[in-house]
Protein backbone atom coordinates (compact mmCIF):
# COMPACT_ATOMS: atom_id res chain seq x y z
CA UNK A 1 0.00 0.00 0.00
CA UNK A 2 2.83 2.55 0.51
CA UNK A 3 4.68 1.97 -2.67
CA UNK A 4 1.17 2.50 -4.73
CA UNK A 5 1.02 5.84 -2.55
CA UNK A 6 4.22 6.63 -2.52
CA UNK A 7 3.96 5.99 -6.48
CA UNK A 8 0.76 8.44 -7.04
CA UNK A 9 2.70 11.11 -5.21
CA UNK A 10 5.26 10.93 -8.00
CA UNK A 11 2.81 11.11 -10.64
CA UNK A 12 0.89 14.17 -9.06
CA UNK A 13 4.01 15.91 -8.51
CA UNK A 14 5.26 15.30 -12.44
CA UNK A 15 1.52 16.15 -13.65
CA UNK A 16 1.56 20.03 -13.42
CA UNK A 17 5.54 20.23 -14.89
CA UNK A 18 3.83 18.55 -18.25
CA UNK A 19 2.13 21.85 -18.95
CA UNK A 20 4.94 24.46 -18.68
CA UNK A 21 6.55 25.73 -21.53
CA UNK A 22 10.88 25.62 -22.04
CA UNK A 23 12.58 28.23 -19.47
CA UNK A 24 14.75 30.06 -20.97
CA UNK A 25 17.60 32.51 -19.08
CA UNK A 26 19.63 34.60 -21.45
CA UNK A 27 23.43 34.48 -20.74
CA UNK A 28 26.17 35.41 -23.05
CA UNK A 29 28.29 32.93 -24.65
CA UNK A 30 32.44 33.24 -24.44
CA UNK A 31 34.79 33.12 -27.69
CA UNK A 32 34.40 30.05 -28.83
CA UNK A 33 32.50 28.00 -26.83
CA UNK A 34 28.37 27.91 -26.07
CA UNK A 35 27.89 28.80 -22.21
CA UNK A 36 25.52 26.01 -20.98
CA UNK A 37 23.48 26.50 -17.46
CA UNK A 38 23.68 23.12 -15.73
CA UNK A 39 23.05 21.67 -11.86
CA UNK A 40 25.42 18.42 -11.19
CA UNK A 41 23.75 17.79 -7.70
CA UNK A 42 20.32 16.42 -7.29
CA UNK A 43 18.26 13.42 -5.64
CA UNK A 44 15.27 11.88 -5.99
CA UNK A 45 13.42 8.82 -3.86
CA UNK A 46 16.00 6.23 -4.66
CA UNK A 47 18.28 8.04 -1.83
CA UNK A 48 16.61 11.07 0.05
CA UNK A 49 15.02 13.25 -1.73
CA UNK A 50 11.23 13.51 -2.78
CA UNK A 51 10.29 13.44 -6.34
CA UNK A 52 10.17 10.98 -8.62
CA UNK A 53 13.28 11.51 -10.95
CA UNK A 54 11.24 12.62 -14.13
CA UNK A 55 10.27 15.39 -12.15
CA UNK A 56 13.99 16.58 -11.99
CA UNK A 57 13.92 16.50 -16.00
CA UNK A 58 10.76 18.30 -15.91
CA UNK A 59 11.88 20.80 -13.48
CA UNK A 60 15.27 21.17 -15.29
CA UNK A 61 12.97 21.96 -18.84
CA UNK A 62 11.22 24.76 -16.76
CA UNK A 63 13.73 26.59 -16.01
CA UNK A 64 15.61 26.24 -19.59
CA UNK A 65 18.56 24.65 -18.17
CA UNK A 66 21.01 22.52 -20.48
CA UNK A 67 22.51 19.39 -18.28
CA UNK A 68 21.66 17.90 -15.11
CA UNK A 69 23.22 15.15 -12.87
CA UNK A 70 20.77 13.37 -10.98
CA UNK A 71 23.59 11.88 -7.84
CA UNK A 72 21.47 10.25 -5.02
CA UNK A 73 23.58 8.40 -2.31
CA UNK A 74 25.10 5.24 -2.74
CA UNK A 75 25.17 4.56 1.16
CA UNK A 76 22.22 6.32 2.48
CA UNK A 77 18.73 5.59 0.85
CA UNK A 78 16.19 5.45 4.05
CA UNK A 79 13.25 4.63 1.48
CA UNK A 80 15.14 1.60 0.16
CA UNK A 81 12.20 -1.15 1.37
CA UNK A 82 9.53 1.27 -0.33
CA UNK A 83 11.38 2.21 -3.67
CA UNK A 84 12.84 -0.55 -4.99
CA UNK A 85 15.83 -0.50 -7.21
CA UNK A 86 19.64 -0.64 -8.28
CA UNK A 87 21.87 2.22 -7.83
CA UNK A 88 21.35 2.71 -11.43
CA UNK A 89 17.48 2.91 -11.57
CA UNK A 90 16.70 6.70 -11.04
CA UNK A 91 19.20 7.64 -14.02
CA UNK A 92 17.25 4.76 -16.14
CA UNK A 93 13.86 6.51 -15.15
CA UNK A 94 14.75 9.53 -16.27
CA UNK A 95 16.88 8.96 -19.67
CA UNK A 96 13.42 8.66 -21.61
CA UNK A 97 11.93 11.64 -20.55
CA UNK A 98 15.21 14.03 -20.63
CA UNK A 99 15.95 12.78 -24.16
CA UNK A 100 12.16 13.58 -25.34
CA UNK A 101 12.65 17.12 -23.19
CA UNK A 102 16.50 17.91 -24.99
CA UNK A 103 17.90 17.59 -21.77
CA UNK A 104 21.19 16.22 -21.30
CA UNK A 105 21.33 13.99 -18.38
CA UNK A 106 24.43 12.84 -16.99
CA UNK A 107 24.83 9.33 -14.98
CA UNK A 108 26.10 9.83 -11.59
CA UNK A 109 26.04 9.42 -7.91
CA UNK A 110 26.74 10.76 -4.60
CA UNK A 111 29.81 8.87 -2.33
CA UNK A 112 28.82 9.44 1.43
CA UNK A 113 30.86 9.35 4.04
CA UNK A 114 31.91 11.00 7.10
CA UNK A 115 34.45 13.48 7.43
CA UNK A 116 36.91 13.04 6.03
CA UNK A 117 36.49 12.46 3.27
CA UNK A 118 32.89 13.71 3.28
CA UNK A 119 30.53 13.39 0.50
CA UNK A 120 32.28 13.31 -3.35
CA UNK A 121 29.72 13.09 -6.37
CA UNK A 122 31.27 10.95 -9.32
CA UNK A 123 29.91 12.18 -12.94
CA UNK A 124 29.96 10.40 -16.42
CA UNK A 125 30.26 6.88 -14.77
CA UNK A 126 28.24 3.67 -16.53
CA UNK A 127 27.63 2.04 -13.56
CA UNK A 128 26.88 3.21 -9.97
CA UNK A 129 26.69 -0.21 -8.08
CA UNK A 130 30.67 -0.76 -8.30
CA UNK A 131 30.49 2.14 -6.17
CA UNK A 132 29.01 0.62 -3.61
CA UNK A 133 31.60 -0.85 -1.24
CA UNK A 134 33.14 -0.14 2.49
CA UNK A 135 36.32 1.64 1.87
CA UNK A 136 35.98 5.12 0.28
CA UNK A 137 39.21 5.31 -1.71
CA UNK A 138 37.75 1.64 -3.47
CA UNK A 139 34.23 3.41 -4.14
CA UNK A 140 36.39 6.32 -5.54
CA UNK A 141 38.94 4.10 -7.48
CA UNK A 142 35.85 2.59 -8.89
CA UNK A 143 34.67 5.85 -10.32
CA UNK A 144 37.78 6.52 -11.29
CA UNK A 145 38.20 3.37 -13.27
CA UNK A 146 35.13 4.51 -15.47
CA UNK A 147 36.46 7.44 -16.36
CA UNK A 148 34.43 9.03 -13.67
CA UNK A 149 34.68 13.02 -13.19
CA UNK A 150 34.97 13.51 -9.22
CA UNK A 151 34.09 16.69 -7.20
CA UNK A 152 33.56 17.37 -3.81
CA UNK A 153 30.16 18.37 -2.14
CA UNK A 154 29.77 21.09 0.26
CA UNK A 155 33.27 21.18 1.79
CA UNK A 156 31.89 23.56 4.36
CA UNK A 157 28.47 21.91 5.48
CA UNK A 158 28.17 22.62 9.01
CA UNK A 159 26.93 19.11 9.93
CA UNK A 160 30.50 17.92 9.15
CA UNK A 161 32.56 20.84 9.39
CA UNK A 162 30.95 23.12 12.18
CA UNK A 163 33.93 25.21 13.57
CA UNK A 164 36.19 25.63 10.20
CA UNK A 165 36.45 24.21 6.66
CA UNK A 166 39.66 22.35 6.76
CA UNK A 167 40.95 20.26 3.65
CA UNK A 168 42.28 17.33 5.28
CA UNK A 169 45.25 14.95 4.65
CA UNK A 170 42.78 12.78 3.17
CA UNK A 171 41.56 14.82 0.42
CA UNK A 172 45.34 15.38 -0.47
CA UNK A 173 45.43 11.49 -0.70
CA UNK A 174 42.52 11.39 -2.91
CA UNK A 175 43.57 14.78 -5.33
CA UNK A 176 47.34 13.51 -5.60
CA UNK A 177 45.82 10.33 -6.91
CA UNK A 178 43.24 11.91 -9.48
CA UNK A 179 40.44 11.51 -7.77
CA UNK A 180 39.01 14.77 -7.28
CA UNK A 181 38.52 16.89 -10.29
CA UNK A 182 36.38 19.85 -9.34
CA UNK A 183 34.79 21.72 -6.04
CA UNK A 184 31.62 22.53 -5.06
CA UNK A 185 31.91 26.81 -4.39
CA UNK A 186 28.32 27.05 -3.75
CA UNK A 187 26.10 24.69 -2.28
CA UNK A 188 23.34 26.64 -0.19
CA UNK A 189 26.06 29.43 0.67
CA UNK A 190 29.12 30.34 -0.62
CA UNK A 191 32.18 28.81 0.41
CA UNK A 192 35.37 30.80 0.15
CA UNK A 193 38.00 28.62 1.09
CA UNK A 194 36.64 26.02 -1.84
CA UNK A 195 37.02 29.45 -4.05
CA UNK A 196 40.60 29.49 -3.10
CA UNK A 197 41.26 25.69 -2.94
CA UNK A 198 39.57 25.68 -6.53
CA UNK A 199 42.51 28.29 -7.68
CA UNK A 200 45.34 26.97 -5.35
CA UNK A 201 45.18 23.38 -6.88
CA UNK A 202 43.57 24.04 -10.64
CA UNK A 203 39.83 22.00 -9.27
CA UNK A 204 36.99 23.03 -11.58
CA UNK A 205 34.39 25.24 -9.68
CA UNK A 206 30.85 23.81 -9.34
CA UNK A 207 27.53 25.16 -7.74
CA UNK A 208 24.94 22.88 -7.57
CA UNK A 209 21.53 22.81 -5.57
CA UNK A 210 21.12 19.72 -3.62
CA UNK A 211 17.78 19.74 -4.70
CA UNK A 212 16.30 17.19 -2.73
CA UNK A 213 12.77 18.72 -2.43
CA UNK A 214 10.98 20.01 -5.31
CA UNK A 215 12.25 23.42 -6.75
CA UNK A 216 10.16 26.24 -6.96
CA UNK A 217 8.65 27.89 -9.55
CA UNK A 218 10.98 30.33 -9.62
CA UNK A 219 9.77 34.34 -9.99
CA UNK A 220 11.08 36.36 -13.07
CA UNK A 221 14.83 37.43 -12.71
CA UNK A 222 15.44 34.41 -9.65
CA UNK A 223 16.96 31.41 -10.93
CA UNK A 224 18.23 27.90 -8.87
CA UNK A 225 22.31 27.88 -8.55
CA UNK A 226 24.03 26.48 -11.43
CA UNK A 227 27.00 25.91 -12.95
CA UNK A 228 27.83 27.49 -16.56
CA UNK A 229 29.87 25.62 -18.89
CA UNK A 230 31.81 26.59 -21.64
CA UNK A 231 31.62 23.91 -24.17
CA UNK A 232 32.20 23.40 -27.51
CA UNK A 233 28.89 22.29 -28.28
CA UNK A 234 26.16 20.94 -26.77
CA UNK A 235 26.46 17.59 -25.62
CA UNK A 236 27.19 15.12 -22.82
CA UNK A 237 30.84 14.13 -24.31
CA UNK A 238 32.02 18.30 -24.75
CA UNK A 239 30.45 18.70 -21.05
CA UNK A 240 33.05 16.12 -19.49
CA UNK A 241 35.85 17.51 -21.83
CA UNK A 242 35.05 21.32 -20.24
CA UNK A 243 35.03 19.78 -16.45
CA UNK A 244 38.29 18.17 -16.86
CA UNK A 245 39.15 21.41 -18.53
CA UNK A 246 38.12 23.78 -15.66
CA UNK A 247 36.01 25.81 -18.04
CA UNK A 248 33.31 26.60 -15.54
CA UNK A 249 31.80 29.41 -13.61
CA UNK A 250 29.35 28.98 -10.99
CA UNK A 251 25.85 31.30 -10.89
CA UNK A 252 24.08 32.01 -7.79
CA UNK A 253 21.42 34.72 -7.13
CA UNK A 254 22.81 37.94 -8.29
CA UNK A 255 26.48 36.38 -8.23
CA UNK A 256 29.36 34.81 -10.95
CA UNK A 257 32.36 33.25 -10.10
CA UNK A 258 34.82 31.90 -11.76
CA UNK A 259 38.07 32.33 -13.06
CA UNK A 260 39.14 36.02 -14.02
CA UNK A 261 39.44 34.77 -17.64
CA UNK A 262 36.28 33.52 -18.21
CA UNK A 263 34.12 36.77 -16.22
CA UNK A 264 35.79 38.91 -18.23
CA UNK A 265 34.83 37.16 -21.53
CA UNK A 266 31.23 37.31 -19.81
CA UNK A 267 31.70 40.81 -18.89
CA UNK A 268 32.60 41.98 -22.40
CA UNK A 269 30.15 39.79 -24.35
CA UNK A 270 26.80 40.19 -22.14
CA UNK A 271 27.69 44.21 -23.08
CA UNK A 272 27.52 46.26 -25.89
CA UNK A 273 30.11 49.15 -25.09
CA UNK A 274 30.24 52.14 -26.81
CA UNK A 275 32.34 55.26 -25.74
CA UNK A 276 31.37 58.99 -26.63
CA UNK A 277 33.77 61.57 -26.52
CA UNK A 278 33.53 65.35 -26.36
CA UNK A 279 36.66 67.04 -26.65
CA UNK A 280 35.01 70.19 -26.60
CA UNK A 281 33.58 70.45 -23.31
CA UNK A 282 36.66 67.54 -21.82
CA UNK A 283 34.06 65.01 -21.51
CA UNK A 284 33.06 61.17 -22.43
CA UNK A 285 29.81 58.63 -21.83
CA UNK A 286 30.42 55.57 -21.76
CA UNK A 287 27.29 53.78 -22.45
CA UNK A 288 26.79 49.94 -21.42
CA UNK A 289 23.76 48.15 -22.62
CA UNK A 290 23.12 44.82 -21.36
CA UNK A 291 21.59 41.82 -23.64
CA UNK A 292 21.48 39.25 -21.04
CA UNK A 293 19.95 38.15 -17.72
CA UNK A 294 23.13 39.09 -15.99
CA UNK A 295 23.38 41.97 -13.17
CA UNK A 296 26.36 43.83 -13.26
CA UNK A 297 27.39 45.94 -9.60
CA UNK A 298 29.99 48.19 -10.74
CA UNK A 299 32.66 50.11 -8.50
CA UNK A 300 34.93 52.84 -9.50
CA UNK A 301 38.17 51.38 -8.84
CA UNK A 302 41.98 53.19 -7.88
CA UNK A 303 42.60 55.69 -11.41
CA UNK A 304 44.14 58.56 -13.02
CA UNK A 305 42.95 61.71 -10.52
CA UNK A 306 42.43 63.41 -13.96
CA UNK A 307 39.77 61.13 -14.58
CA UNK A 308 36.64 62.29 -12.77
CA UNK A 309 33.91 59.12 -12.69
CA UNK A 310 31.22 57.53 -10.41
CA UNK A 311 31.51 60.72 -7.58
CA UNK A 312 28.85 59.41 -5.39
CA UNK A 313 30.24 55.92 -5.83
CA UNK A 314 31.41 55.87 -2.48
CA UNK A 315 28.77 53.43 -0.60
CA UNK A 316 26.39 52.08 -3.19
CA UNK A 317 27.77 50.08 -6.52
CA UNK A 318 26.29 51.87 -10.30
CA UNK A 319 23.72 48.73 -11.41
CA UNK A 320 23.61 47.41 -14.91
CA UNK A 321 20.13 45.70 -15.07
CA UNK A 322 19.18 42.70 -17.24
CA UNK A 323 18.47 44.32 -20.62
CA UNK A 324 18.97 47.57 -19.09
CA UNK A 325 21.49 50.24 -19.68
CA UNK A 326 23.89 52.58 -17.51
CA UNK A 327 25.52 55.90 -18.65
CA UNK A 328 28.86 56.73 -17.01
CA UNK A 329 29.44 60.08 -17.46
CA UNK A 330 33.29 60.68 -17.49
CA UNK A 331 34.41 64.40 -16.43
CA UNK A 332 38.85 64.99 -18.17
CA UNK A 333 40.79 67.14 -16.47
CA UNK A 334 43.88 68.75 -16.40
CA UNK A 335 43.90 68.61 -20.82
CA UNK A 336 43.78 65.01 -20.88
CA UNK A 337 41.86 63.65 -24.19
CA UNK A 338 41.45 59.73 -22.65
CA UNK A 339 42.13 57.25 -20.02
CA UNK A 340 41.72 54.44 -18.25
CA UNK A 341 38.05 54.01 -16.56
CA UNK A 342 38.94 51.00 -14.06
CA UNK A 343 36.31 49.22 -12.31
CA UNK A 344 35.30 46.95 -10.59
CA UNK A 345 32.53 44.32 -10.95
CA UNK A 346 31.28 43.55 -7.12
CA UNK A 347 29.05 40.45 -8.03
CA UNK A 348 31.83 39.00 -10.23
CA UNK A 349 34.39 36.94 -7.88
CA UNK A 350 37.46 36.35 -9.56
CA UNK A 351 38.85 35.55 -6.20
CA UNK A 352 37.56 34.46 -2.63
CA UNK A 353 35.00 37.42 -1.84
CA UNK A 354 36.53 39.89 -4.52
CA UNK A 355 35.28 41.05 -7.22
CA UNK A 356 36.84 41.39 -10.49
CA UNK A 357 38.79 44.31 -11.90
CA UNK A 358 38.05 45.82 -15.35
CA UNK A 359 38.97 48.81 -17.28
CA UNK A 360 36.96 50.59 -20.11
CA UNK A 361 39.43 52.78 -22.37
CA UNK A 362 38.25 56.00 -23.43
Amino acid sequence: MKKILLFACAICLTLPLFAQDKGKIILPNIDGYVTLKCDFHMHTVFSDGSVWPTVRIDEAYREGLDAIAITDHIEYRPRKSDVVGSHNRSYEIAAVTAENRGIILIKGSEITRSMPPGHLNALFITDSEPLDTPDAMDALRAAKSQNGFIFWNHPGWASQQPDTTLWWPMHTQIFDQGMMQGIEVINGEYYPEAHRWALEKKLTMLGNTDAHAPLPNYAPGKHRTMTLVFASEATQEAIHDALKDRRTAVYHEEYVIGEERFLKELFANALDIKVEKNEANHTARIILKNNSDLVFRLRKDSHDPRLTYFRNNLIDPYTVYPQGTLTIDVRLNDGITGGDVNLIVENFLSQPEQGMKYTIKI
